[in-house]
């Protein structure tokens, strides 16, 4: 499933980041890497999804989430 399609307060593993080099270079500089354990803490549409991981608090715009695959636990 994609960052997307994640329910408020549901938890997840990030499976799959997809893009160019540059998209990989910013996304994993703010600490979004796969393997990475999440909690999505609002995702409202046409807003940023809000994440919680590694202790913070992260806004990922909606384009940048479509390419994150995520596993739901």
């Amino acid at each position: 499933m994609k960052l997307t399609e994640t329910r408020p307060d549901q938890n997840g593993v990030i499976r799959k980041i997809g893009g160019d080099a540059h998209f990989m270079n910013r996304i994993t500089s703010i600490g979004v890497t796969e393997g990475t354990a999440f909690q999505t803490v609002r995702n409202d549409r046409k807003m940023p999804v809000l994440l919680y991981l590694r202790e913070t608090l992260i806004a990922v715009n909606r384009m940048d989430a479509e390419r994150i695959e995520v596993q739901a636990q």
